[in-house]
């Protein structure tokens, strides 16, 4: 399936393969209606079958029992029996030649990928991280730093703020929609989630800048988030039902609630200020003292909006090989839709008049030769994915060999990628860093995965992802336009197709 879906450049003809291909197994798995099916009976082996429940379609008990009795006939049945009861199937049936053939060795591989190994801690913050370690990388090179980390939490702090007002405005411009109806509880569910997208981060950054960690350091709700996003979505979402009721009042005027909502901001602000604490401003200066490589001392004092464009002066520029990190921008592949084609999500975003998510799908063998192309070069790549399909978080691999569901199961996961969106069953759940990639024969086989996770995730907190995982389970690579095609950066002028807020690309990581 992978394959297929690297190659085809329309994802119909891709999903046709696919469907023939599943129609094929399901076809070989078929019983023969002469030899196994008669009066009422299913034959699944040489013993007496089992009667069927008269068509009827509530679950027959007699059935299950034996089901059952057939189950447990089988030692190696017993044997699943005994382990998996008592154990995660995750742990019990991963591969170990899987393991031993995903190695750490890579034949390209960035100089400077950055360092100390993240930790977004119980947070879903990875999108900041991913985006900040890439942004790191740029600032290392034109400070000449061994280590460095940029404030996650700054933009965590700003994100959650715009996130209020976005959603309160979303509120007042869905007045006719039904409270009940999918639309309001899907803007209802998650107000100010901790996920993002990339052109979310480029709208912080834009609006309020970059400061060094060390100027704006976690707090312990930025790295414990639950309860402070319980507390303010809580809040959020009797303020929503407010500006409903009084929206709803002919006597009200717009002055009205306007005041009404900055007040309601206002609180969020308290709230956000007493449990990440007061950020820097962005106009303001701050100062930065920090160490270099030849551990000669530096000072630095600036504001945070100058501190972010310094990534697109000359220096930085030339720094990173001719790349300006501002105008990097996201390649999607959405096999569901027409490859060469501009998507955006409706109501989706965190700064209100702000760039809006665009994504342009292609085929994944186009994404991948861009991100060879960025590793060539030294640059890391942010990317979105599905983590958590096929993976040993402890051993750090992502690999469709890594777990053998078939061996304890006799079943297999026949799911094209385009119908594991449409059920409902993937979406893009994490965002990590690509630093690496190992080719042979001119295809690439596996990439090495910076990730968020802590040193005491992966092999010290590096994974490394197989390249037939990452056709099946990769959904975004942010890229510098020069390695794409004209075609492709043509993409960006087109008006997008707008998806809906629940569609799975609508998803954040």
């Amino acid at each position: 399936m992978g394959s297929t879906q690297s190659t085809e450049t329309k994802p119909q003809l891709s999903e046709k393969l696919s469907e023939r291909k599943l129609a094929q197994q399901l076809q070989a798995l078929q019983v023969n209606q002469d030899d196994h099916i008669a009066n009422g009976f299913v034959h699944v082996d040489s013993d007496p079958p089992t009667p069927l429940s008269s068509g009827s379609p509530t679950l027959s008990v007699s059935a299950t029992q034996e089901w059952e009795k057939k189950l447990l006939e089988d030692p190696k049945n017993r044997l699943a029996l005994s382990a998996l009861t008592s154990n995660a199937p995750n742990t019990i049936l991963t591969s170990r030649s899987t393991k031993i053939a995903d190695t750490q060795a890579f034949n390209i591989k960035i100089p400077l990928e950055g360092s100390p190994v993240t930790n977004q801690r119980a947070s879903g913050r990875c999108w900041l991280f991913a985006a900040t370690n890439v942004f790191r990388v740029a600032v290392m090179r034109r400070h000449n730093l061994k280590e460095f980390q940029l404030s996650q939490a700054y933009l965590f702090y700003w994100d959650k703020l715009e996130k209020a007002n976005f959603f309160l405005e979303q509120v007042l411009d869905t007045m006719g929609e039904d409270l009940e109806g999918r639309l309001m509880q899907m803007l209802l569910a998650s107000p100010v989630g901790d996920g993002g997208q990339w052109d979310m981060v480029a709208n912080l950054v834009n609006k309020y800048g970059l400061v060094p960690q060390s100027v704006y350091p976690d707090s312990y709700n930025a790295m414990n988030s639950h309860s402070m996003d319980t507390l303010i979505t809580t809040k959020l979402r009797e303020d929503a039902l407010v500006l409903r009721s009084l929206a709803g009042n002919s006597a009200t005027s717009q002055s009205s609630l306007a005041v009404v909502k900055e007040k309601m901001l206002r609180e969020i602000h308290l709230m956000l200020t007493l449990m990440l604490g007061p950020p820097p401003s962005p106009d303001s200066n701050f100062t930065w003292e920090y160490y270099d490589k030849n551990d000669a001392l530096h000072r630095v004092e600036t504001t945070p909006l100058k501190f972010a464009k310094e990534l697109s002066s000359s220096t930085s520029v030339r720094a990173c090989g001719g790349t300006d990190v501002h105008e990097l921008f996201s390649l999607v592949n959405d096999p569901r839709n027409e490859y060469k084609t501009l998507l955006s999500v409706k109501r989706l975003g965190n700064v209100l008049e702000g760039r809006s998510v665009a994504y342009v799908n292609v085929d994944m063998n186009t994404m991948k030769t861009a991100c060879i192309g960025m590793l060539r070069r030294g640059l890391p790549i942010f990317f979105g994915s599905d983590v958590g399909k096929y993976l040993d978080g402890a051993a750090g691999i992502m690999d469709l060999d890594i777990i053998d569901y078939s061996l304890a199961f006799n079943t297999a996961l026949n799911m094209s990628k385009a119908q594991r969106l449409m059920a409902g069953e993937s979406s893009m759940t994490h965002a990590m860093v690509l630093t690496a990639v190992h080719i042979v024969d001119g295809k690439p086989v596996r990439w090495r995965v910076q990730n968020s996770w802590g040193e005491t995730a992966g092999d010290k907190g590096w994974f490394v992802m197989s390249d037939k995982w990452m056709d099946q389970f990769v959904y975004q690579a942010v890229v510098d336009p020069e390695f794409v095609s004209k075609e492709v950066r043509e993409v960006l002028e087109q008006k997008p197709k707008m998806l809906e807020l629940w569609d799975p690309m609508g998803a954040l990581a």
